[in-house]
């Protein structure tokens, strides 16, 4: 436990210890503050204690994971002012902001660098506050959960602290306090006020615009029926078909998928609302799907998988099936995970994301802060060629197909 100012740290080394109540009056006070409105959503729901939670209550997340908990709290007041999902890291997986060229580089000086500590969402390459603070307390939040963070590195000898797919408020923030920025990019859908996915298609050239109806009747024709489900449509066996196609894709890419059978089964119970599952299904059998999870004002695409191989199915149900979603319940943009340039021609366009770090050693912390600005510009620079190639029209006219 540290202090700072009038300010108390401590570290939880699970979430039994705080409540969901202050935890999500920092975490999501769009849903869950006193002048929340009834039904509301939270921003996203990754920072919420009902996620988190899951991830701990199925051993997704602790003992043998390579994710320990360290959940950082600060209190003032008697009231918990701020948090933070804070971990100490044995490997670099499940980040998507990837660090394993620093830890090679630090072994071969000599170094240990892990345990590291990572802010993060496990296994979530989704953007969004990291720095969890109630209304009014930002700035002060925000500075007592970096010094804790930082002193916990310091004091237990850890070779860094990494704060990954944080806000670019949040970014700027701790850029002011020493920390490291560093810029990524994904690919997202933003709502142009097309009205409905013909009006997504006027805005493409032609040629994108044939090559999204030809995928899409492609995709409609594999033999079955596209249906959606959420909240009380989702029904516990339909788990049993995102487990098999959740272990197909994560032993193709991961090698062992980090979520457990268990984690399913309470996102049944705790959040079904969150969740919108898109099936393809072929005799009643789901053969193909996509997991995404719901917030406010976007649809972020997180999971998918198939049993049985159909041509464009795949561009179905993750990205056309998620604007459709999107457009007919007013959310602004969809999210369709990390990496993955094949989204540009499918209206998915470049944007960046941010991280913030802290490197222990000094010599160290300057060998990546150079590195951190090249790649920087080099971020900015493929942003911007990414954006000029994408599929809507240069001009101002063109005849519509």
């Amino acid at each position: 436990m540290t202090e700072t100012s009038e300010i108390t740290i401590r570290a939880h080394g699970d979430l039994s210890g705080i409540s969901a109540g202050d935890w999500d009056a920092c975490a999501c006070p769009e849903a869950s503050g006193p002048d929340a409105p009834d039904g509301a959503r939270p921003s996203d729901p990754f920072t919420t204690y009902r996620f988190l939670k899951a991830l701990e209550d199925s051993g997704s997340v602790g003992p043998g994971t390579g994710w320990q908990a360290q959940y950082l709290t600060a209190e003032q007041g008697g009231q918990m002012i701020a948090c933070a999902p804070l971990y100490a890291k044995s490997h670099s997986q499940g980040e998507y902001v990837f660090d394993h060229g620093w830890a090679d580089a630090y072994r071969r000086a000599g170094g240990r660098y892990y345990p590291k500590l990572q802010i993060a969402v496990p296994f979530t390459p989704v953007a969004g506050r990291r720095l969890l603070t109630r209304p009014g307390h930002e700035q002060v939040g925000r500075a007592a959960l970096v010094q804790g963070a930082v002193q916990i590195g310091e004091q237990n000898g850890l070779s860094s602290l990494h704060t990954t797919f944080c806000t670019e408020a949040e970014a700027e923030a701790g850029a002011e306090m020493g920390l490291m920025r560093r810029t990524g990019q994904q690919f997202h859908w933003i709502d142009a006020g097309y009205g409905d996915f013909d009006g997504f298609l006027g805005a493409l050239s032609a040629r994108k615009r044939k090559n999204i109806r030809k995928e899409r009747r492609t995709a409609q024709s594999f033999g079955g029926d596209i249906v959606q489900l959420t909240g009380d449509d989702i029904r516990p066996e339909h788990w049993d078909a995102v487990w098999q196609f959740y272990q197909d894709t994560g032993a193709r890419k991961w090698g062992t998928p980090y979520l457990t059978r268990q984690f399913f089964d309470i996102a049944q119970e705790t959040l079904r609302d969150d969740i919108l599952l898109i099936f393809a299904m072929n005799g009643g059998v789901p053969v193909a799907g996509a997991v995404n999870f719901i917030g406010a004002s976007a649809l972020y695409g997180r999971y998918w998988g198939c049993m049985e191989d159909h041509p464009c199915l795949h561009f179905e149900l993750c990205y056309y099936q998620a604007i459709d979603y999107a457009l007919a319940n007013g959310l602004a943009r969809v999210e369709a995970g990390a990496q993955g340039e094949h989204k540009l021609a499918r209206g998915y366009l470049p944007v960046a994301t941010h991280s913030l770090h802290w490197v222990r050693d000094p010599g160290f912390a300057e060998a990546v802060a150079q590195y951190l600005r090249a790649e920087g510009a080099a971020v900015e620079e493929d942003i911007e060629i990414l954006t000029s190639y994408g599929p809507f029209r240069k001009g101002q006219k063109e005849d519509q197909e």
